[in-house]
């Protein structure tokens, strides 16, 4: 299963979080089970339903010690508005989501929590080995773009105890979701950064956060002209660890299987504050069994030699991941003859082949295409026709099955007439012959 993400409002945990259990609530149990074992007692999560009046989805909500439980449908916990480096305040233009992490650096006293003390409690929670890894690894993300901000070690990096609970809750959740999916990749579209500046209790800060905007290296970014962080800390160390400065999801035919719609808590003029979901089956869409998705390849080449580029050529053929090559003379610029060369490939093997024409070939540049390809079921087979082992391919038509033997085998015959007797009777034998069973 492919995971693609779209940030369509921005990012954060809880946005994040909802958006898998709006796709898959099967796991919401298991979500709920991982936050109760990793957090102190009386955190709780629910996941509710959620309109903006534009678009139907979930939001992810968690209650802490003391707290009231889950705010109903439509109700803002601006509570949980604040911003990463900042303490705990009410102002919700300042955050996406409650999810954000809390990281501050120097003073440890009495109302900030060490990473290292984070870091050993969530080794010594009740959780899955997975669990456990995908959140150490988010945290630490968290933990190592805030120690380069702030020019200390990573262990001197604390986070702030009013907040830490409900980090934790979402990057718990969020490492539940990872490990019980298990997709084979994760990719996210281009991200709002947001503009301004953020009040933080190191001062006002621009947006994007100095951490958030570490943490986003390498990642496309969009300007939709909505102002605020659209993008919190805690968003941007699960989608570093996730798709490690990815882009768009792969292009090329795909079924998607399942979407689903998460909400923050922040409103944004004119746009649902939302991250959608895309899951993906890793098999391409298929509708009859013969149905199949291959690479095509094709360059020209006019300045290598025919003796050199033939043996490069059946190199590329010797290749299990390509399918077939054809090379056809063709006229280039200023009336040139020249080579026209087209390879069929497996389509998971397409970066691999380019690169082995690059390295086979003249060729300095190549088009290439995914394009649905159909072929017949076929086996082969191996005869003996008067002492001779003929390799010999069957085909399932329509019509019926044909047969077509190898022409190799038949190669040290002489004179056509014996040679094409020979593949004839190799036809014959293989087509009367019973289907091997396995």
């Amino acid at each position: 299963m492919q995971i693609h993400l779209d940030a369509v409002g921005g990012m954060a945990g809880d946005m994040f979080v909802a958006a898998l259990l709006d796709a898959f609530p099967e796991h919401a149990e298991g979500v709920s089970a991982s936050v109760r074992a990793a957090s102190r007692a009386g955190v709780a999560c629910r996941v509710l339903p959620h309109n903006d009046g534009v678009l139907q989805g979930s939001r992810f909500l968690v209650s802490g010690p003391g707290e009231p439980g889950p705010a109903p449908q439509g109700a803002d916990r601006h509570a949980h508005g604040h911003h990463a480096h900042g303490p705990h305040h009410h102002d919700p233009a300042h955050g996406s989501s409650h999810a954000h992490a809390h990281a501050h650096a120097g003073d440890h006293g009495h109302d900030h929590r060490p990473w290292s003390e984070i870091r050993v409690a969530l080794e010594r929670a009740d959780l899955e080995a997975a669990v456990r890894g995908h959140a150490l690894a988010i945290f630490g993300h968290l933990a190592e773009a805030e120690a380069r901000v702030h020019g200390i070690a990573v262990e001197q990096v604390a986070f702030h105890e009013v907040g830490a609970w409900d980090s934790i809750a979402d990057i718990v959740a969020a490492a539940h979701l990872v490990a019980a999916l298990g997709a084979t990749r994760w990719s996210v579209g281009a991200l709002p950064l947001g503009s301004g500046m953020v009040r933080t209790q190191h001062g006002l800060l621009p947006v994007p956060a100095p951490a958030t905007a570490l943490l986003l290296d390498g990642f496309p970014t969009r300007d939709d002209g909505v102002p605020g962080e659209r993008v919190t800390p805690t968003g941007a160390a699960i989608l570093r660890h996730l798709c490690g400065g990815a882009g768009s999801a792969p292009s090329g035919p795909r079924r998607l299987g399942r979407s689903g719609v998460g909400f923050g808590t922040r409103r944004l003029p004119g746009l649902s504050n939302c991250v959608r979901v895309l899951a993906f089956d890793d098999a391409a869409p298929e509708t009859h069994p013969d149905h199949r998705t291959i690479a095509v390849i094709e360059f020209e080449v006019d300045d290598q030699s025919g003796e050199d580029l033939a043996m490069g050529l059946d190199r590329l053929r010797m290749r299990d991941d390509v399918l077939d090559v054809v090379q056809m003379p063709v006229f280039g610029k200023k009336g040139r003859m020249m080579v026209h060369v087209r390879l069929l490939a497996r389509a998971d093997a397409l970066d691999a082949v380019v690169a082995a024409c690059f390295s086979e070939t003249a060729t300095i540049g190549l088009r290439h295409a995914l394009v649905a390809g159909r072929a017949l079921p076929r086996r082969a087979t191996t005869v003996a026709v008067e002492g001779r082992d003929v390799r010999v391919k069957l085909a399932e038509r329509p019509g019926g099955p044909t047969a077509k033997a190898e022409a190799d085998d038949a190669r040290s015959l002489g004179g056509h007439a014996a040679r094409a007797a020979l593949r004839r009777e190799a036809e014959r034998i293989a087509l009367e012959s019973p289907e091997p069973t396995s």
